[in-house]
């Protein structure tokens, strides 16, 4: 393993359906939207097939360092509601696993996320820097649990009202 590879293993647990979790993770056009404090622009460049096989989706990410990251990823393989596999290009490369299973009224969901830091400056800093480098990883996916129990949530509100009481989700602290 190089010292600029990475490899993460996530593991999230929300009350809910791994439907409801696939319907969330399907569309990432709204990232933007239900996980504000990691995505800051993502735009769909082609939409793949009926299962979106193909589809390509072009990201500006951050975390907590200051630094941004530009990439894209390419869906692969998609077996609905259990996964969907990824591979990434850009400032990183590598690939994506997101698996769900269903436990009761609770699913289980785990990002495998194996990738190679391409941006120079993460690339070059990656031997000293890699456990605060993986640190920031952490924090973003904690964020992203954070924003997705409040997202499902706002899916199951019934009433504006309530959908007046949800938090927000958690908020990007800088841009470049």
């Amino acid at each position: 393993m190089k010292s600029s590879d990475y490899h993460f293993v996530t593991n999230w647990r929300v009350n809910g359906t791994i439907e409801e979790v696939a319907d969330i993770l399907e569309d990432p056009l709204d990232l933007v939207r239900w996980w504000p404090s990691v995505y800051l622009d993502v735009k769909e460049i082609r939409p793949g097939d009926e299962n979106h096989i193909g589809r390509v989706i072009d990201l500006y990410t951050k975390g907590w360092l200051p630094y941004t990251l530009k990439w894209q990823f390419t869906v692969v393989e998609v077996e609905r509601p259990t996964g969907i596999v990824l591979e990434a290009k850009g400032d990183f490369n590598g690939h994506g696993v997101w698996t769900l299973k269903q436990d009761g009224e609770w699913a289980d969901i785990t990002y495998d996320w194996r990738i190679s830091a391409e941006k120079p400056l993460l690339k070059w800093l990656s031997p000293m820097m890699k456990p605060i480098f993986s640190a920031n990883h952490h924090w973003a996916m904690d964020k992203g649990l954070e924003s997705l129990q409040i997202e499902l949530q706002r899916r199951r509100a019934t009433s504006p009202e309530e959908l007046s009481q949800l938090p927000t989700p958690p908020q990007a602290t800088f841009t470049f």
